[in-house]
C-alpha cells in the first residue's frame, strides 16, 4: 500500500505493509529520534506531531495518515541551529540518557503551538505520556518553562 503526506515539510509517497505502524515507517526512512520504547502507547519515546497534535507514532497506522502533516524531531535542527527547546533542554541539563528526549520535546512543542505560556501544572500534563528514569522530570519541566 502506499501512502501520500508531509513529512518534515516535505511531500512524500512511501510503500507500507497493511497493518504497519508509523513508527515503523518513521524508522525505516532513518528517522531515528523516534525511538522504540513500548510498542503499547505507554512511554511516549515514539512521540511525533500529526497535524500538531503529539501522538505515540507505534499506535498510528499508516493507512490513517494520508494527506496529514507528521513532524520528528529531526525538524528542528541541522546539528547546527537548534530548536528553541533543545537550547532549553542543554542549558537546563535536562538531558541525561537522552532516550526519551525527542518524544518530550515533540510533547512540549505539540504544548507551545496550542499555549505559548503554559503554567507548570499544563507542561507536566504534556509530559504525563513521557517516561523518563533519569531526570525526575524537573529539569525538563524547567526547560520548557
Amino acid at each position: 500500500m502506499k501512502v501520500d503526506f508531509i513529512l518534515n515539510d516535505r511531500p512524500v509517497t512511501l510503500a507500507a505493509e497493511p497493518g504497519a505502524n508509523l513508527l515503523e515507517l518513521l524508522r525505516e526512512q532513518g528517522l531515528f529520534s523516534v525511538k522504540h520504547g513500548c510498542d503499547h502507547g505507554e512511554c511516549g519515546a515514539c512521540t511525533v506531531l500529526l497535524n500538531d497534535n503529539a501522538v505515540n507514532a507505534c499506535l498510528v497506522l499508516v493507512h490513517t495518515v494520508a494527506g496529514k502533516r507528521i513532524e520528528t524531531a529531526e525538524k528542528f535542527s541541522d546539528h547546527e541551529n537548534l530548536h528553541p527547546l533543545q537550547e532549553k533542554f542543554i542549558e537546563s541539563g535536562a538531558i541525561q540518557c537522552g532516550f526519551c528526549t525527542p518524544g518530550m520535546i515533540m510533547a512540549l512543542e505539540a504544548l507551545q503551538r496550542k499555549n505559548p505560556e503554559p503554567t507548570e501544572a499544563a507542561v507536566r500534563d504534556a509530559l504525563a505520556g513521557n517516561l523518563c528514569r533519569c531526570t525526575g522530570y524537573v529539569k525538563p519541566v524547567e526547560a520548557a518553562l
